[in-house]
Protein backbone atom coordinates (compact mmCIF):
# COMPACT_ATOMS: atom_id res chain seq x y z
CA UNK A 1 0.00 0.00 0.00
CA UNK A 2 1.04 3.92 -0.59
CA UNK A 3 2.65 5.95 2.21
CA UNK A 4 -0.14 8.08 1.88
CA UNK A 5 -3.09 5.18 2.21
CA UNK A 6 -3.30 5.62 6.06
CA UNK A 7 -3.79 8.80 8.34
CA UNK A 8 -3.72 9.05 11.58
CA UNK A 9 -7.28 9.60 13.75
CA UNK A 10 -8.83 12.65 14.49
CA UNK A 11 -6.77 14.92 11.99
CA UNK A 12 -8.51 16.62 8.92
CA UNK A 13 -7.72 14.91 5.54
CA UNK A 14 -5.32 17.63 3.54
CA UNK A 15 -6.55 15.70 0.38
CA UNK A 16 -9.91 15.33 0.99
CA UNK A 17 -11.34 17.72 -2.00
CA UNK A 18 -9.34 16.04 -4.19
CA UNK A 19 -10.61 12.47 -3.20
CA UNK A 20 -13.86 13.57 -3.59
CA UNK A 21 -13.17 14.05 -7.20
CA UNK A 22 -12.09 10.76 -7.81
CA UNK A 23 -14.78 9.02 -5.63
CA UNK A 24 -17.95 11.64 -7.71
CA UNK A 25 -15.55 10.70 -11.07
CA UNK A 26 -16.04 6.37 -9.88
CA UNK A 27 -19.52 6.55 -9.08
CA UNK A 28 -20.56 8.66 -12.38
CA UNK A 29 -18.87 6.08 -14.47
CA UNK A 30 -21.43 3.44 -12.53
CA UNK A 31 -24.31 5.61 -12.86
CA UNK A 32 -23.30 6.41 -16.71
CA UNK A 33 -23.13 2.80 -16.93
CA UNK A 34 -26.84 2.59 -16.33
CA UNK A 35 -28.44 4.57 -18.90
CA UNK A 36 -25.78 4.74 -21.78
CA UNK A 37 -26.07 1.18 -22.72
CA UNK A 38 -29.50 0.97 -22.97
CA UNK A 39 -29.52 3.39 -25.43
CA UNK A 40 -26.60 0.76 -27.47
CA UNK A 41 -28.72 -2.07 -26.87
CA UNK A 42 -30.70 -2.27 -29.93
CA UNK A 43 -27.07 -1.15 -32.22
CA UNK A 44 -25.31 -4.29 -30.17
CA UNK A 45 -28.20 -6.66 -30.39
CA UNK A 46 -28.25 -6.78 -34.45
CA UNK A 47 -24.43 -6.70 -34.19
CA UNK A 48 -24.10 -9.84 -32.17
CA UNK A 49 -27.00 -11.46 -33.34
CA UNK A 50 -28.31 -11.85 -29.92
CA UNK A 51 -31.99 -13.16 -29.89
CA UNK A 52 -35.17 -10.74 -28.56
CA UNK A 53 -35.83 -13.39 -25.99
CA UNK A 54 -32.02 -12.92 -24.84
CA UNK A 55 -31.09 -9.37 -24.82
CA UNK A 56 -32.51 -8.59 -21.50
CA UNK A 57 -29.57 -10.39 -20.02
CA UNK A 58 -27.56 -7.65 -21.28
CA UNK A 59 -29.42 -5.83 -18.47
CA UNK A 60 -30.06 -8.02 -16.25
CA UNK A 61 -26.79 -10.12 -15.88
CA UNK A 62 -25.42 -6.92 -14.52
CA UNK A 63 -28.37 -6.00 -12.16
CA UNK A 64 -28.33 -9.72 -10.67
CA UNK A 65 -24.63 -9.31 -10.22
CA UNK A 66 -24.96 -6.04 -8.83
CA UNK A 67 -27.71 -6.40 -6.62
CA UNK A 68 -27.05 -9.64 -4.94
CA UNK A 69 -23.15 -9.30 -4.36
CA UNK A 70 -23.62 -5.38 -2.43
CA UNK A 71 -23.59 -6.87 0.86
CA UNK A 72 -20.66 -8.88 0.29
CA UNK A 73 -19.19 -6.15 -1.39
CA UNK A 74 -19.29 -3.74 1.28
CA UNK A 75 -18.23 -6.28 3.85
CA UNK A 76 -15.37 -6.89 1.67
CA UNK A 77 -14.26 -3.03 1.68
CA UNK A 78 -15.04 -3.23 5.88
CA UNK A 79 -12.41 -6.21 6.21
CA UNK A 80 -10.00 -5.67 3.68
CA UNK A 81 -9.74 -1.80 3.50
CA UNK A 82 -11.71 0.51 1.49
CA UNK A 83 -8.88 1.86 -0.99
CA UNK A 84 -7.89 -0.93 -1.87
CA UNK A 85 -11.20 -2.29 -2.08
CA UNK A 86 -12.06 0.95 -4.38
CA UNK A 87 -9.03 0.52 -6.56
CA UNK A 88 -9.82 -3.40 -7.35
CA UNK A 89 -13.31 -2.60 -8.15
CA UNK A 90 -12.38 0.23 -10.83
CA UNK A 91 -9.56 -2.16 -11.88
CA UNK A 92 -11.89 -4.78 -12.75
CA UNK A 93 -14.69 -2.54 -13.94
CA UNK A 94 -12.45 -1.36 -16.59
CA UNK A 95 -11.53 -4.40 -17.68
CA UNK A 96 -14.98 -5.63 -18.05
CA UNK A 97 -15.95 -2.93 -19.79
CA UNK A 98 -12.80 -3.94 -22.44
CA UNK A 99 -14.43 -7.36 -22.63
CA UNK A 100 -18.19 -5.47 -23.14
CA UNK A 101 -16.41 -3.38 -26.04
CA UNK A 102 -14.44 -6.23 -27.81
CA UNK A 103 -17.42 -8.89 -27.22
CA UNK A 104 -18.34 -11.20 -30.69
CA UNK A 105 -20.96 -12.78 -29.00
CA UNK A 106 -23.99 -12.53 -26.97
CA UNK A 107 -22.07 -15.31 -23.98
CA UNK A 108 -19.04 -12.48 -24.29
CA UNK A 109 -21.56 -9.89 -23.96
CA UNK A 110 -23.54 -11.14 -20.25
CA UNK A 111 -20.56 -12.67 -19.21
CA UNK A 112 -18.94 -8.81 -19.76
CA UNK A 113 -21.86 -7.36 -17.63
CA UNK A 114 -21.90 -9.95 -14.96
CA UNK A 115 -18.61 -9.13 -14.75
CA UNK A 116 -19.10 -5.41 -14.57
CA UNK A 117 -22.22 -6.12 -11.79
CA UNK A 118 -19.33 -7.61 -9.56
CA UNK A 119 -16.87 -5.13 -9.34
CA UNK A 120 -19.76 -2.73 -8.99
CA UNK A 121 -20.48 -3.78 -6.01
CA UNK A 122 -16.82 -4.20 -4.78
CA UNK A 123 -16.65 -0.01 -5.88
CA UNK A 124 -19.87 1.41 -4.66
CA UNK A 125 -19.63 0.75 -1.11
CA UNK A 126 -16.37 1.16 -0.82
CA UNK A 127 -16.80 4.72 -2.30
CA UNK A 128 -19.54 5.79 -0.17
CA UNK A 129 -17.59 4.58 3.09
CA UNK A 130 -14.87 6.20 2.06
CA UNK A 131 -16.51 9.81 1.48
CA UNK A 132 -17.93 9.32 5.19
CA UNK A 133 -14.83 9.13 6.89
CA UNK A 134 -12.73 12.18 4.89
CA UNK A 135 -15.57 14.17 5.82
CA UNK A 136 -15.56 14.75 9.39
CA UNK A 137 -16.93 18.58 9.95
CA UNK A 138 -20.67 18.87 9.44
CA UNK A 139 -20.74 21.78 7.00
CA UNK A 140 -18.11 20.27 4.84
CA UNK A 141 -19.88 16.82 4.86
CA UNK A 142 -22.84 18.33 3.84
CA UNK A 143 -21.16 20.76 1.20
CA UNK A 144 -18.95 17.34 -0.13
CA UNK A 145 -22.15 15.30 -0.21
CA UNK A 146 -23.96 17.70 -2.17
CA UNK A 147 -21.57 18.08 -4.97
CA UNK A 148 -21.23 14.03 -4.77
CA UNK A 149 -25.07 13.70 -4.58
CA UNK A 150 -25.51 15.81 -7.50
CA UNK A 151 -22.89 13.99 -9.88
CA UNK A 152 -23.98 10.89 -9.71
CA UNK A 153 -27.69 11.84 -9.38
CA UNK A 154 -27.00 13.45 -13.13
CA UNK A 155 -25.09 10.52 -14.27
CA UNK A 156 -28.34 8.70 -15.79
CA UNK A 157 -29.33 11.82 -18.19
CA UNK A 158 -25.63 12.32 -18.85
CA UNK A 159 -25.76 8.22 -19.76
CA UNK A 160 -28.45 9.25 -21.87
CA UNK A 161 -26.77 11.63 -24.17
CA UNK A 162 -23.53 10.35 -24.39
CA UNK A 163 -24.75 7.32 -25.35
CA UNK A 164 -26.66 9.06 -27.94
CA UNK A 165 -23.94 10.43 -29.58
CA UNK A 166 -21.52 7.84 -29.13
CA UNK A 167 -24.11 5.14 -30.80
CA UNK A 168 -25.10 7.99 -33.79
CA UNK A 169 -21.90 8.84 -34.58
CA UNK A 170 -18.89 6.26 -33.64
CA UNK A 171 -20.13 2.75 -32.45
CA UNK A 172 -22.07 1.31 -29.94
CA UNK A 173 -18.74 -0.39 -28.38
CA UNK A 174 -17.42 2.45 -27.32
CA UNK A 175 -20.10 2.65 -24.96
CA UNK A 176 -18.34 0.04 -22.87
CA UNK A 177 -14.77 1.53 -24.14
CA UNK A 178 -15.45 5.33 -22.44
CA UNK A 179 -15.21 3.34 -19.37
CA UNK A 180 -11.84 2.85 -19.11
CA UNK A 181 -10.31 6.10 -19.00
CA UNK A 182 -12.90 7.00 -16.54
CA UNK A 183 -11.73 3.52 -14.24
CA UNK A 184 -7.86 4.55 -14.93
CA UNK A 185 -8.07 8.36 -13.69
CA UNK A 186 -9.90 7.52 -10.31
CA UNK A 187 -7.97 4.60 -9.74
CA UNK A 188 -4.69 6.26 -10.61
CA UNK A 189 -6.03 9.69 -8.45
CA UNK A 190 -7.47 7.11 -5.41
CA UNK A 191 -4.24 5.26 -5.03
CA UNK A 192 -2.18 8.81 -4.44
CA UNK A 193 -4.59 10.83 -3.13
CA UNK A 194 -6.58 8.88 -0.41
CA UNK A 195 -5.60 8.24 3.18
CA UNK A 196 -8.03 5.79 4.96
CA UNK A 197 -8.33 6.95 8.80
CA UNK A 198 -6.81 4.19 11.15
CA UNK A 199 -9.14 2.07 13.24
CA UNK A 200 -11.82 1.95 11.25
CA UNK A 201 -11.21 -2.10 9.67
CA UNK A 202 -13.42 -4.96 10.76
CA UNK A 203 -10.97 -7.83 11.79
CA UNK A 204 -13.87 -10.44 12.02
CA UNK A 205 -14.04 -13.47 10.13
CA UNK A 206 -16.26 -13.43 6.83
CA UNK A 207 -19.84 -14.76 7.82
CA UNK A 208 -19.60 -17.49 4.69
CA UNK A 209 -23.27 -18.65 5.51
CA UNK A 210 -24.68 -15.32 5.36
CA UNK A 211 -22.73 -14.45 2.03
CA UNK A 212 -24.47 -17.39 0.10
CA UNK A 213 -27.88 -16.90 1.65
CA UNK A 214 -27.96 -13.01 1.42
CA UNK A 215 -25.85 -13.33 -2.67
CA UNK A 216 -28.90 -16.03 -3.28
CA UNK A 217 -31.73 -14.58 -1.65
CA UNK A 218 -31.35 -11.05 -3.46
CA UNK A 219 -30.15 -12.23 -6.77
CA UNK A 220 -33.60 -14.67 -6.48
CA UNK A 221 -35.66 -11.50 -5.36
CA UNK A 222 -34.22 -9.45 -8.31
CA UNK A 223 -34.49 -11.86 -10.95
CA UNK A 224 -38.11 -12.34 -9.97
CA UNK A 225 -38.79 -9.09 -10.60
CA UNK A 226 -36.90 -9.05 -13.88
CA UNK A 227 -39.15 -11.78 -14.59
CA UNK A 228 -42.48 -10.85 -14.06
CA UNK A 229 -41.90 -7.17 -16.38
CA UNK A 230 -41.21 -10.16 -19.26
CA UNK A 231 -43.33 -12.74 -18.63
CA UNK A 232 -45.96 -11.98 -16.28
CA UNK A 233 -46.65 -11.99 -12.15
CA UNK A 234 -48.52 -15.51 -12.55
CA UNK A 235 -45.85 -17.42 -14.34
CA UNK A 236 -44.69 -20.65 -12.69
CA UNK A 237 -40.63 -19.51 -12.51
CA UNK A 238 -41.44 -15.91 -11.45
CA UNK A 239 -43.41 -17.39 -8.23
CA UNK A 240 -40.94 -19.92 -7.57
CA UNK A 241 -37.99 -17.17 -7.63
CA UNK A 242 -40.18 -15.34 -5.15
CA UNK A 243 -40.98 -18.55 -2.59
CA UNK A 244 -37.34 -19.25 -2.97
CA UNK A 245 -36.36 -15.00 -2.00
CA UNK A 246 -38.40 -14.99 1.11
CA UNK A 247 -37.35 -18.70 2.09
CA UNK A 248 -33.20 -18.09 1.76
CA UNK A 249 -33.63 -14.17 3.05
CA UNK A 250 -35.53 -15.30 5.91
CA UNK A 251 -32.79 -17.82 6.50
CA UNK A 252 -30.64 -15.31 6.25
CA UNK A 253 -32.06 -12.79 9.38
CA UNK A 254 -32.25 -16.35 11.35
CA UNK A 255 -28.58 -16.79 10.96
CA UNK A 256 -27.38 -12.98 11.16
CA UNK A 257 -29.21 -13.02 14.32
CA UNK A 258 -27.59 -15.79 15.86
CA UNK A 259 -24.00 -16.18 14.25
CA UNK A 260 -20.73 -13.98 16.65
CA UNK A 261 -19.77 -11.57 13.41
CA UNK A 262 -23.05 -11.58 11.30
CA UNK A 263 -22.63 -9.99 7.44
CA UNK A 264 -25.34 -7.68 7.92
CA UNK A 265 -25.52 -7.09 11.81
CA UNK A 266 -29.39 -6.66 12.40
CA UNK A 267 -28.69 -3.60 14.66
CA UNK A 268 -27.84 -1.88 11.25
CA UNK A 269 -31.15 -2.27 10.27
CA UNK A 270 -33.45 -1.53 13.28
CA UNK A 271 -32.57 1.73 14.57
CA UNK A 272 -35.71 3.99 13.81
CA UNK A 273 -33.90 6.48 11.84
CA UNK A 274 -32.33 4.25 8.98
CA UNK A 275 -35.26 1.81 8.73
CA UNK A 276 -37.01 5.21 8.06
CA UNK A 277 -34.42 6.26 5.64
CA UNK A 278 -33.96 2.67 3.85
CA UNK A 279 -37.73 2.12 3.50
CA UNK A 280 -38.80 5.85 1.93
CA UNK A 281 -35.83 6.11 -0.20
CA UNK A 282 -36.80 2.35 -1.54
CA UNK A 283 -39.94 3.66 -2.25
CA UNK A 284 -39.16 7.11 -3.44
CA UNK A 285 -36.77 4.82 -6.13
CA UNK A 286 -39.63 2.50 -7.34
CA UNK A 287 -41.43 5.68 -8.47
CA UNK A 288 -38.50 7.14 -10.20
CA UNK A 289 -37.06 4.34 -12.24
CA UNK A 290 -40.78 3.75 -13.85
CA UNK A 291 -41.32 7.13 -14.35
CA UNK A 292 -37.56 7.64 -16.20
CA UNK A 293 -38.29 4.71 -18.61
CA UNK A 294 -41.91 5.44 -19.64
CA UNK A 295 -40.20 9.47 -20.15
CA UNK A 296 -37.82 8.01 -22.81
CA UNK A 297 -40.52 6.37 -23.87
CA UNK A 298 -42.77 9.07 -24.54
CA UNK A 299 -39.95 11.09 -25.98
CA UNK A 300 -38.67 8.53 -28.54
CA UNK A 301 -41.57 6.47 -29.16
CA UNK A 302 -44.75 9.33 -28.99
CA UNK A 303 -42.71 12.51 -29.98
CA UNK A 304 -40.26 10.96 -32.25
CA UNK A 305 -37.16 11.96 -30.33
CA UNK A 306 -33.82 10.95 -31.17
CA UNK A 307 -31.79 9.48 -28.38
CA UNK A 308 -29.46 12.12 -28.18
CA UNK A 309 -32.35 15.16 -27.93
CA UNK A 310 -34.00 12.38 -25.81
CA UNK A 311 -30.99 13.03 -23.63
CA UNK A 312 -30.95 16.38 -23.82
CA UNK A 313 -35.06 16.77 -22.93
CA UNK A 314 -33.90 15.36 -19.33
CA UNK A 315 -31.31 18.18 -18.51
CA UNK A 316 -33.93 20.17 -16.60
CA UNK A 317 -34.42 17.30 -14.40
CA UNK A 318 -31.04 17.11 -13.48
CA UNK A 319 -30.72 21.27 -13.19
CA UNK A 320 -32.82 20.75 -10.57
CA UNK A 321 -31.47 17.68 -8.82
CA UNK A 322 -28.46 19.82 -8.43
CA UNK A 323 -30.34 23.12 -7.53
CA UNK A 324 -32.12 20.79 -4.72
CA UNK A 325 -28.77 19.20 -3.66
CA UNK A 326 -25.73 21.37 -3.79
CA UNK A 327 -28.34 24.86 -3.01
CA UNK A 328 -31.35 23.89 -0.50
CA UNK A 329 -30.35 20.56 0.62
CA UNK A 330 -26.47 21.56 1.67
CA UNK A 331 -27.58 24.90 2.85
CA UNK A 332 -30.20 23.65 5.02
CA UNK A 333 -28.88 20.37 6.32
CA UNK A 334 -27.35 21.33 8.90
CA UNK A 335 -29.84 23.75 10.03
CA UNK A 336 -32.89 21.56 10.19
CA UNK A 337 -33.90 17.87 11.17
CA UNK A 338 -33.44 15.57 8.32
CA UNK A 339 -37.18 15.30 8.30
CA UNK A 340 -38.03 18.68 7.60
CA UNK A 341 -36.35 18.38 4.14
CA UNK A 342 -37.26 14.79 3.55
CA UNK A 343 -40.78 14.87 3.29
CA UNK A 344 -41.40 18.32 1.93
CA UNK A 345 -38.99 16.96 -0.88
CA UNK A 346 -40.61 13.88 -1.42
CA UNK A 347 -44.19 15.99 -1.99
CA UNK A 348 -42.66 18.31 -4.28
CA UNK A 349 -41.41 15.76 -6.32
CA UNK A 350 -45.05 13.64 -5.89
CA UNK A 351 -46.33 17.20 -7.73
CA UNK A 352 -44.26 17.33 -10.73
CA UNK A 353 -45.37 13.20 -11.15
CA UNK A 354 -48.82 14.74 -10.54
CA UNK A 355 -48.40 16.91 -13.37
CA UNK A 356 -47.27 14.20 -15.72
CA UNK A 357 -50.46 12.56 -15.51
CA UNK A 358 -51.73 15.16 -17.67
CA UNK A 359 -49.74 13.69 -20.25
CA UNK A 360 -51.28 12.94 -23.93
CA UNK A 361 -50.07 12.90 -27.64
CA UNK A 362 -49.60 16.76 -28.29
CA UNK A 363 -48.64 17.69 -24.48
CA UNK A 364 -46.07 20.71 -24.83
CA UNK A 365 -42.87 20.06 -23.80
CA UNK A 366 -42.51 23.30 -22.17
CA UNK A 367 -45.47 23.68 -21.02
CA UNK A 368 -45.99 20.32 -19.42
CA UNK A 369 -42.93 18.55 -18.75
CA UNK A 370 -40.25 21.11 -18.56
CA UNK A 371 -42.18 22.50 -14.68
CA UNK A 372 -42.81 18.62 -13.87
CA UNK A 373 -39.13 17.89 -14.36
CA UNK A 374 -37.75 20.69 -12.58
CA UNK A 375 -40.01 20.21 -10.06
CA UNK A 376 -39.18 16.19 -9.79
CA UNK A 377 -35.49 16.91 -9.61
CA UNK A 378 -35.99 20.09 -6.68
CA UNK A 379 -37.69 17.59 -4.93
CA UNK A 380 -35.37 14.06 -5.00
CA UNK A 381 -32.31 16.35 -4.83
CA UNK A 382 -33.66 18.38 -1.74
CA UNK A 383 -34.83 14.68 -0.44
CA UNK A 384 -31.75 12.77 -1.41
CA UNK A 385 -29.61 14.86 0.06
CA UNK A 386 -30.55 14.67 4.18
CA UNK A 387 -31.92 10.81 3.53
CA UNK A 388 -28.36 10.12 2.49
CA UNK A 389 -26.15 11.51 5.43
CA UNK A 390 -28.68 9.71 7.76
CA UNK A 391 -27.93 6.57 6.28
CA UNK A 392 -25.14 5.27 8.60
CA UNK A 393 -25.50 7.70 11.18
CA UNK A 394 -24.95 6.24 14.51
CA UNK A 395 -23.14 3.19 12.48
CA UNK A 396 -19.47 1.91 14.33
CA UNK A 397 -16.53 1.97 11.85
CA UNK A 398 -16.13 -1.22 11.54
CA UNK A 399 -20.07 -1.68 9.75
CA UNK A 400 -19.64 1.46 7.81
CA UNK A 401 -18.99 0.05 4.43
CA UNK A 402 -21.92 -3.14 4.47
CA UNK A 403 -24.45 -0.03 6.31
CA UNK A 404 -23.80 1.65 3.14
CA UNK A 405 -23.73 -1.49 1.22
CA UNK A 406 -27.52 -1.80 2.51
CA UNK A 407 -28.63 1.68 1.20
CA UNK A 408 -27.55 0.63 -2.04
CA UNK A 409 -29.21 -2.74 -1.95
CA UNK A 410 -32.77 -1.27 -1.18
CA UNK A 411 -31.89 0.90 -3.82
CA UNK A 412 -31.35 -1.79 -6.63
CA UNK A 413 -34.39 -3.90 -5.60
CA UNK A 414 -36.24 -0.62 -5.72
CA UNK A 415 -35.58 -0.09 -9.09
CA UNK A 416 -36.53 -3.82 -9.58
CA UNK A 417 -39.56 -3.44 -8.20
CA UNK A 418 -40.43 -0.17 -10.11
CA UNK A 419 -39.93 -1.13 -12.99
CA UNK A 420 -41.62 -3.95 -13.22
CA UNK A 421 -44.07 -3.34 -10.93
CA UNK A 422 -45.23 0.32 -13.42
CA UNK A 423 -44.41 -1.60 -16.19
CA UNK A 424 -47.31 -3.84 -15.57
CA UNK A 425 -49.79 -1.74 -14.41
CA UNK A 426 -49.11 0.46 -17.42
CA UNK A 427 -49.14 -2.71 -20.34
CA UNK A 428 -52.50 -3.85 -18.75
CA UNK A 429 -53.70 0.40 -19.24
CA UNK A 430 -52.30 0.16 -22.76
CA UNK A 431 -53.89 -3.31 -24.12
CA UNK A 432 -57.85 -2.39 -22.46
CA UNK A 433 -57.34 1.23 -23.72
CA UNK A 434 -56.17 -0.44 -27.48
CA UNK A 435 -59.52 -3.23 -27.12
CA UNK A 436 -61.80 -0.31 -26.28
CA UNK A 437 -61.10 1.82 -29.17
CA UNK A 438 -59.81 0.28 -31.80
CA UNK A 439 -62.61 -1.18 -33.20
CA UNK A 440 -63.91 2.70 -34.08
CA UNK A 441 -60.91 2.70 -36.21
CA UNK A 442 -61.25 2.33 -39.43
CA UNK A 443 -58.43 3.18 -41.48
CA UNK A 444 -54.08 2.38 -40.71
CA UNK A 445 -53.85 5.85 -39.36
CA UNK A 446 -56.28 5.68 -36.75
CA UNK A 447 -55.82 2.67 -35.67
CA UNK A 448 -51.83 4.01 -35.32
CA UNK A 449 -53.61 6.97 -33.26
CA UNK A 450 -55.59 4.42 -31.00
CA UNK A 451 -51.73 2.69 -30.52
CA UNK A 452 -50.22 6.01 -29.64
CA UNK A 453 -52.86 6.84 -27.33
CA UNK A 454 -52.72 3.57 -25.82
CA UNK A 455 -49.17 3.96 -24.75
CA UNK A 456 -49.97 7.04 -23.45
CA UNK A 457 -52.80 6.02 -21.30
CA UNK A 458 -50.65 3.50 -20.30
CA UNK A 459 -48.41 6.02 -19.08
CA UNK A 460 -50.25 7.83 -17.17
CA UNK A 461 -51.70 5.02 -15.16
CA UNK A 462 -48.79 3.65 -14.19
CA UNK A 463 -47.44 7.65 -13.15
CA UNK A 464 -50.28 8.12 -11.02
CA UNK A 465 -49.19 4.94 -9.02
CA UNK A 466 -46.06 6.69 -8.41
CA UNK A 467 -47.53 9.64 -7.47
CA UNK A 468 -48.96 7.54 -4.33
CA UNK A 469 -46.10 6.00 -4.17
CA UNK A 470 -43.98 9.38 -3.39
CA UNK A 471 -46.87 10.52 -1.11
CA UNK A 472 -46.34 6.88 1.09
CA UNK A 473 -42.14 7.68 1.21
CA UNK A 474 -43.11 11.33 2.59
CA UNK A 475 -45.48 10.72 4.73
CA UNK A 476 -42.56 7.60 6.33
CA UNK A 477 -40.30 10.14 6.42
CA UNK A 478 -42.19 12.34 8.45
CA UNK A 479 -43.07 10.16 10.96
CA UNK A 480 -39.88 7.27 11.49
CA UNK A 481 -37.26 9.85 10.64
CA UNK A 482 -37.18 11.72 14.38
CA UNK A 483 -33.40 13.14 14.10
CA UNK A 484 -32.64 15.72 14.83
CA UNK A 485 -30.00 18.68 13.29
CA UNK A 486 -26.65 17.60 12.51
CA UNK A 487 -24.57 18.51 15.89
CA UNK A 488 -22.26 21.47 14.52
CA UNK A 489 -19.91 21.73 16.94
CA UNK A 490 -17.58 18.61 17.06
CA UNK A 491 -15.80 17.31 14.03
CA UNK A 492 -15.63 13.70 14.47
CA UNK A 493 -12.26 11.29 14.36
CA UNK A 494 -11.50 8.09 13.32
CA UNK A 495 -11.81 5.52 16.24
CA UNK A 496 -14.42 3.72 17.96
CA UNK A 497 -17.28 5.27 18.16
CA UNK A 498 -16.30 7.90 15.35
CA UNK A 499 -18.77 7.45 12.96
CA UNK A 500 -21.36 8.19 15.13
CA UNK A 501 -22.03 11.24 12.79
CA UNK A 502 -19.87 10.79 10.05
CA UNK A 503 -22.77 10.45 7.03
CA UNK A 504 -23.11 7.69 4.23
CA UNK A 505 -24.73 8.81 1.20
CA UNK A 506 -26.08 6.63 -1.60
CA UNK A 507 -27.02 7.57 -4.74
CA UNK A 508 -29.05 5.41 -6.99
CA UNK A 509 -27.85 3.94 -9.98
Amino acid sequence: MSETAVKAPGVPDANRWKALVFIALAQLMVVLDATIVNIALPSAQQDLGISDGNRQWVVTAYALAFGGLLLFGGRIADLWGRKRTFVLGLAGFAAASALGGAATNEAMMFGSRALQGVFGALLAPAALSLLAVMFTDAKERAKAFGIYGAIAGGGGAVGLILGGFLTEYLDWRWTFFVNIPFAIIAAAGAWFVIREPEGGRNRNPLDIPGVLLSTLGLVALVYGFTRAESDGWSDSVTVTMFVASAVLLAAFVFVEARVKAPLLPLRVLTERNRGGVYLSLGLAIIAMFGLFLFLTYYLQVVKGYTPVKTGFAFLPMIAGMITGSTQIGTRLMTRVAPRLLMGPGFLVAAVGMLLLTQLEIGSSYAALLLPAMLLLGLGMGTAFMPAMSLSTQGVEPRDAGVASAMVNTSQQVGGAIGTALLNTIAASATTSYITDHIGSATSPSQQQLVQLEGLVQGYTSAIWFAVGILVVAAVIALTFVNAGRPNMGAATGAGEGAEDEVPVPVVAH
